[in-house]
């Protein structure tokens, strides 16, 4: 299965919120999408819930399933609570970081951003959107990107401190990854206990 790359507000519609920011459509239409979509009051099975509640964290965070499988089997392994280690795993993307960093106004922007070698780790070019940021690393927009409208447009008026994982200095266009986010500062509404439910079947 490739990226999603269709209509974004079907998806969010399917799963009743904007999981890819504000979106009009859904304040018109808050009802799943197609021909039966207002009027279908089916009772969804218990994994049919696990399993709307793994996709919308896919979808969220544009993660493919076999990288999104991984992701799981890596927080599995390590201490504490699966289901926090795995949306902290999918915070610390480099994708993720920028989108947070308001370089790339959405994640998909952000990932195509670094997949075009705009972005900078540590002060050297990284293009992989899945490479993992660690505490104390430096993410930047690479010298020769600084003038792109696109991101001179995303970055105007961003609220930096939003985020209390992350620090930005506007000048150099450059910000840090502070430390590993706490699960109740990570702002996305996805019940990851129910993932953890689905894979341990």
């Amino acid at each position: 299965m490739a990226r999603y790359i269709g209509p974004k507000s079907r998806i969010a519609r399917k799963f009743g919120e904007g999981i890819f920011g504000p979106d009009k459509v859904l304040s018109k239409k808050n009802y799943p999408p197609g021909q039966h979509g207002n009027s279908r009051k089916r009772k969804t099975s218990e994994y049919g819930i696990q399993l709307r509640e793994k996709q919308k964290a896919k979808y969220t965070y544009g993660v493919l399933e076999k990288q999104f499988r991984n992701l799981f089997e890596k927080a599995e392994s390590a201490k504490g609570i699966t289901g926090e280690i795995l949306v902290q795993q999918l915070e610390l993307r480099l994708d993720n970081i920028v989108f947070r960093l308001g370089i790339g106004n959405t994640r998909a922007a952000a990932r195509q951003l670094v997949s075009h070698r705009h972005i900078t780790v540590d002060g050297k070019v990284v293009n992989i959107p899945s490479y993992s940021v660690k505490p104390g690393q430096v993410i930047g927009v690479r010298e020769r990107s600084k003038s792109m409208e696109v991101i001179a447009n995303s970055l105007a008026g961003f609220n930096h401190s939003k985020y209390p994982w992350l620090e930005w200095e506007d000048t150099s266009k450059v910000g840090k990854l502070l430390h590993v986010p706490e699960r109740a500062d990570i702002p996305e509404n996805i019940k990851e206990q129910l993932i953890v439910e689905l894979y341990s079947k």
